[in-house]
């Protein structure tokens, strides 16, 4: 149950209107890296967690709730930017002086050249935010990852993070508005926190290296292959340990064709660099894939189910609750 309180997380201001910059804006607000994807994406991650690890649920529930907030406040600021659009727009009867909100020819040519590349801003609007990102591109489902793997998702929830973070960065630059600065500015600092929340919350899944559940086939995890020519750089990445355990190390492949030539396709390929044989590794596979089947399944009943408690006191779900 949604609750909505009239006082926004952070108070929007602006010093006044900006139709160029509340184009920019949209980007946040109904683009792929925006708050709308963002609060979706972890709204739809929690319904697979909510029965085996309800701590986790609680958290993708509150962040995706922090970011329907955040929707709300990109929204305000777009509106208070355009602000005099909407009443200039309802002068149908008399010819409309919104270009009187921009300062100058320059401005206006340049309002005119954003009509043309987001033709539905402003003419559709009508001074509001639309569900579209700075190019007037509606926004979509396909921004949405959910996988049904905490492993996946949460790194994917890491790296959504840190594209937000980049993109209110960048917007910072284009606007002197100190309130709308400030603003952003918080925005930004929230996707910092949010990438230590999923951070955190990954190293509570033990192992949770590789993403999934089965290990790979170490004939092929540890190699690295130089594939172009002229000088080539080395680092932890395809070199030493790297960050494998102790007692493996990256197989560099400097002639890929010779390789691939005498391994007749990789599939005589010997293990080289990592320390389990493919007899240990099928041994893993089958107990990693026990252990987590096992979770979720001794968490999720069969036959009748219901979602909540009335009162909510605990973290679980009712199904793992004793009733009377």
């Amino acid at each position: 149950m949604f609750y909505h309180v009239k006082e926004l997380q952070f108070n929007a201001r602006v010093s006044g209107p900006d139709p160029r910059f509340a184009s920019l804006l949209l980007e946040q607000f109904g683009g792929a890296n925006g708050e709308l994807a963002a609060a979706m994406r972890y709204f739809v991650q929690a319904f697979s967690a909510r029965q085996p690890y309800p701590e986790k649920y609680d958290m993708l529930m509150d962040i995706a709730t922090e970011e329907f907030s955040h929707l709300e406040i990109v929204g305000a600021t777009i509106t208070m930017l355009l602000n005099g659009v909407n009443g200039e727009l309802k002068n149908a009867a008399e010819r409309s002086d919104l270009m009187r909100l921009l300062k100058g020819s320059a401005q206006k040519e340049e309002m005119i050249h954003e009509a043309m590349v987001n033709p539905q801003f402003l003419v559709l609007s009508g001074g509001g935010p639309t569900l579209t990102n700075s190019q007037g591109v509606p926004w979509s489902g396909t921004y949405i990852e959910a996988n049904g793997d905490l492993t996946v998702d949460l790194r994917s929830d890491i790296a959504a993070e840190a594209r937000a973070k980049i993109v209110y960065e960048y917007l910072m630059q284009f606007t002197d508005d100190p309130h709308v600065q400030e603003t952003l500015r918080f925005l930004m600092t929230r996707e910092i926190a949010h990438f230590k929340m999923f951070q955190a919350a990954l190293e509570t899944i033990q192992p949770n290296f590789p993403p999934g559940v089965l290990q790979g086939d170490p004939r092929h995890t540890h190699t690295y292959f130089n594939l172009s020519n002229g000088a080539s750089a080395r680092g932890p990445w395809n070199e030493g340990q790297g960050t494998w355990g102790e007692g493996e190390s990256w197989q560099y492949i400097d002639d890929p064709i010779k390789h691939v030539i005498e391994t007749q396709g990789e599939v005589e390929q010997k293990i080289q660099g990592n320390r389990h044989s493919l007899d240990e590794v099928d041994k893993l596979d089958r107990k990693m894939s026990k252990e987590r089947s096992g979770e979720i399944k001794a968490a999720t009943p069969t036959g009748s189910n219901q979602w909540s408690a009335y009162p909510q006191k605990e973290l679980a779900s009712p199904s793992n609750a004793q009733r009377s």
